[in-house]
């Protein structure tokens, strides 16, 4: 939503033009990790027959002793009835964090479950191959029977086994017609 772009780019802003980006990113996660993990809290910031300096008042007892810039941040988005959309815009937040800090964010699935060793092994040749820092969550899916499969955004490299057997099926119907 475009709404939640606006409110990140502003708090982006306002942090880095302050040097204060990293803390500013990790206090504002905190909160929509508060958000979404307490189903009261969530509740009462996407009422909307709540009033907003109630759910200012909420959301600055929250954040007692954070920056000023978050706490302004929170004011703005409970006083302009977005409180509820808290998680939508720190997720906002992080993807312009993640492009500043040139992060690339990959999802990596494997047969069977990596040990740290491997695990820190492919993200350090990812790393290298990409000249970019890696953000990486883990899936196991056994169906893929070995190897792995990369996903990066739209980019997805398949080098499991079953992936390679569907190419050679498919490779083997195209040349018996």
């Amino acid at each position: 939503m475009i709404a939640h772009r606006i409110y990140a780019r502003a708090l982006f802003q306002a942090a880095q033009d302050k040097g204060r980006l990293e803390l500013v990113h990790s206090q504002v996660q905190q909160l929509r990790d508060a958000v979404e993990s307490v189903d009261e809290l969530r509740a009462l910031l996407s009422n909307p027959e709540i009033e907003s300096s109630t759910k200012a008042d909420v959301l600055a007892r929250i954040a007692k002793g954070a920056d000023d810039e978050v706490v302004n941040f929170l004011r703005l988005i409970a006083e302009k009835g977005r409180a509820g959309e808290l998680p939508q815009i720190v997720d906002e937040l992080d993807a312009l964090v993640a492009a500043e800090q040139r992060i690339l964010d990959v999802e990596l699935t494997t047969a069977t479950e990596l040990s740290e060793t491997e695990f820190g092994r492919i993200l350090g040749r990812i790393e290298s191959a990409s000249g970019r820092k890696v953000q990486a969550t883990r899936k196991v899916d056994p169906d893929l029977i070995g190897g792995i499969v990369l996903q990066a955004g739209s980019m997805r490299l398949d080098a499991s086994v079953r992936g390679r057997l569907e190419r050679l099926r498919h490779d083997l119907t195209r040349s018996a017609t």
